[in-house]
């Protein structure tokens, strides 16, 4: 299933190796630090630096407040968030999670939208780069977007460890940036009340307006499969990343209003460099210049990285083509790279994106919508299933937080312009067709040979051929696991056996053996789970 494969051999009893240079997958190499920095690098993009002169305007002087409200109600979708990436901490992410629940077609709908918006996202803040670099070259802006799309997919090839050293280095300077102005606006506090001029209509609007100040979060879901025990890491990092984003945005915004207060901050076009200004003269613009290219150039880079591992997450159970999921010779799935760089290259020549970047804040309400569904469907229908991150309080089976997250949602969609709905409508009827498109042309999995059904006959069969394209679709190399293709043939009999009785797996039959859903879940938690069960299984035959 996954590109860059040679065919595996049909062999009913032979137990050949995968032997594949990309069978083992993307390289588990980021840890906890890694992943923190590359979703606090994605939250802190360019949004404050033009976000917080309008929201002033809108709350006044209690646009921290707003930033509160904003930060919370992330949180919400965050949580879902956490608890389907500990149960599956997969690269297709959104569209992974969403086939869980949904029917095939609505899970590629949810995953085109989504790198539909990244790559959107990535075009945008090219060009915010390039309006910024002009500061110091006087270049067309268009060729200033293209040089940074160029900069980051070379990096981006390079595999994800050299990705997220830069990644570090660069929130580093981001946080650091932002540090500086809150460092700068303390002195001030006191100077002007934090309240004046607020009403809670002014604060509700400000915080639909910043909210997407905080979008990105989610993107750090896509690294899972390259994070060393990513059911544990993603989650916590996840959190953690949103948590120091909302302390300094809530942070800068007392220090912007201490320093400017809230008439001038609210007409500022520029309300970083001004605070900057105020303070330390003239030079601001170029110091705030610096800092938002290095947020935009951290942005992008994320946002190319994030929609090529969604690309190739849906690649490997074959939403889209196996070209998507090849792997370069350094682990990165150079083809979804390129690819993503290159038609964000072509949104950049329509240069004013702000309908088009729309895009990215319909596939924001789209996804979070089908996030916290699928939270509270998993709960209902697979109410056993190992959550290694449980979401706290219930009500019956439902779980709470994720009803509010999606009460947010419906707070926050209005914010939407009309144009926005519209465009991102023909976004998801595009997303159908092309759905349409590949079903038709690309080839199917094979069906499972059922047999009649008695109490001394298996209800599935599989065969040693059938358990092979599994094994694929799972990227096992059975020259590292420490069991064999028979073994993992008779215990995935067995669970076939047991899992279709069992009305909690959800799946059916097809499912089962066509994309290993019941195999993944207990490969994830117990490494040697088939070897053990396979044992177990020879065991109680001799007995009897």
């Amino acid at each position: 299933m996954t590109g860059g494969r040679p065919p595996r051999a049909e062999a009913d009893n032979a137990t050949p190796p995968v032997t594949s240079d990309t069978a083992q997958g993307l390289k588990r190499t980021l840890g906890l630090g890694q992943i923190t920095a590359s979703g606090v690098g994605i939250i802190i993009g360019a949004g404050i630096y033009v976000l917080l002169g309008a929201a002033t305007a809108e709350a006044g002087s209690a646009v921290w407040i707003a930033f509160l409200v904003a930060g919370l109600l992330s949180a919400l979708t965050a949580s879902s968030y956490s608890e389907l990436a500990s149960m599956f901490p997969n690269a297709g992410a959104e569209y992974d999670y969403t086939r869980r629940v949904a029917p095939q077609w609505l899970a590629f709908v949810v995953g085109w939208v989504m790198i539909a918006g990244l790559v959107v996202a990535a075009a945008a803040v090219a060009l915010g780069f390039a309006s910024y670099l002009r500061y110091f070259v006087d270049i067309p802006v268009r060729v200033g977007a293209w040089i940074l799309l160029a900069v980051v997919t070379s990096v981006a090839l390079t595999g994800i460890e050299q990705s997220a050293r830069l990644t570090v280095t660069l929130s580093l300077i981001q946080v650091g940036g932002l540090i500086a102005i809150v460092a700068i606006g303390m002195p001030h506090v006191g100077d002007h009340d934090l309240t004046a001029g607020s009403s809670t209509a002014g604060v509700v609007t400000a915080a639909a307006l910043v909210f997407f100040a905080f979008v990105g979060f989610d993107e750090v879901i896509t690294l899972a499969e390259e994070t060393t025990d990513p059911a544990r890491t993603v989650p916590r990092a996840l959190l953690v990343a949103l948590g120091l984003s909302t302390v300094l945005y809530i942070c800068v915004a007392i220090s912007a209003i201490s320093v400017l207060g809230p008439e001038a901050l609210g007409s500022s076009e520029q309300p970083l460099a001004d605070v900057v200004g105020e303070a330390i003269g003239p030079v601001s613009a170029a110091v705030v210049a610096v800092v938002a290219m290095v947020a935009t150039t951290n942005t992008s880079l994320l946002a190319v990285t994030a929609a090529s591992r969604l690309q190739y997450g849906m690649a490997d159970t074959g939403a889209l083509p196996a070209l998507f999921g090849r792997l370069n010779g350094r682990q990165a799935p150079g083809v979804a790279i390129v690819v993503t760089a290159a038609v964000a290259a072509v949104f950049v020549i329509l240069g004013d994106l702000a309908l088009v970047a729309s895009v990215t804040d319909f596939s924001v309400y789209v996804v979070f919508i089908a996030v916290n569904l699928t939270v509270i469907l998993l709960r209902l229908w697979q109410p056993k299933r190992r959550r290694p991150f449980r979401i706290r309080g219930t009500i019956g089976k439902i779980p709470i937080t994720p009803v509010l997250a999606l009460a947010a949602v419906g707070l926050l969609l209005p914010s939407l312009e009309a144009s926005a709905l519209v465009l991102g409508t023909a976004v998801l009827v595009t997303g159908v067709a092309v759905y349409a498109l590949i079903k038709r042309f690309s080839p199917q999995p094979p069906t499972p040979a059922l047999l009649p059904e008695d109490e001394m006959t298996p209800r599935t069969k599989i065969s040693a051929a059938e358990a092979a394209k599994v094994a694929d679709i799972l990227r096992i190399d059975f020259e590292v696991v420490g069991f064999d293709l028979a073994q993992f043939h008779t215990g995935m009999t067995t669970e076939l056996q047991h899992g279709t009785g069992d009305p909690d797996t959800n799946v059916t039959n097809d499912d089962l053996v066509a994309t290993g859903k019941l195999a993944l879940a207990h490969l994830n938690e117990i490494a040697d789970y088939y070897t053990r069960l396979a044992a177990m299984e020879a065991e109680a035959r001799d007995e009897s």
